[in-house]
């Protein structure tokens, strides 16, 4: 088994419940069934023996869903923001390089998730930032020596939260790989289009 955990952040797709800003413009079930058919294509891509996939779903109860892709080790992401929900799930991971992403992010590629691990073996976290000032991955050489205060009073869905979650890091070293773009309007969604 690899020492590599990769988890991914994922929200059981019912309509109303995921991609609500892009389901305000497009209809929530759109929202959905666009987000359940990213999910299965993200997860086809990243699946690599180099690391181990993680699913750290939300609500708690959907680590039972049916709704979610088999094949994936689950674990509850658990209550507070997404901070602290990013630090539960690090922390659940076994000893080594563990790296977060979320699943609303078309462009992640096996090659852009190991060029974050790899990234650790000079650094003690990456990030990948995203388009709009925040990041659509986090890592950890070490997931045993998560910092206090890791992630912590990050105002999330800014453009400040990149900064601030380095911040929060307290001059750890860092290192940084793809800017890529998530999909959170229907603009975002155009424009993937469009590329």
């Amino acid at each position: 088994m690899p020492d590599r955990t990769l988890v991914v952040m994922l929200k059981e797709p019912r309509p109303g419940r995921v991609k609500t800003r892009l389901g305000a413009e497009i209809g929530h079930v759109a929202a959905c069934w666009w987000f359940r058919h990213q999910v299965r294509s993200l997860l086809r891509r990243i699946d690599d023996p180099r690391w181990q996939v993680v699913l750290a779903v939300s609500p708690d109860r959907a680590c039972a869903s049916r709704l979610l892709p088999r094949g994936f080790l689950r674990i509850p992401q658990g209550g507070g923001d997404l901070g602290a929900r990013m630090v539960r799930a690090m922390r659940a991971a076994p000893p080594g390089p563990v790296c977060v992403i979320g699943a609303d992010v078309p462009g992640i590629t096996r090659a852009a998730i190991w060029r974050a691990f790899r990234a650790l073996g000079s650094a003690e976290a990456v990030f990948g930032p995203a388009d709009d000032g925040g990041y659509w991955l986090v890592g950890l050489a070490q997931s045993s020596r998560l910092m206090a205060g890791l992630l912590a009073d990050v105002r999330w869905s800014t453009p400040d939260a990149l900064a601030e979650s380095v911040a929060s890091l307290n001059g750890r070293t860092v290192a940084y790989v793809d800017q890529l773009a998530d999909v959170d309007r229907a603009a975002d969604l155009r424009r993937m289009r469009a590329e």
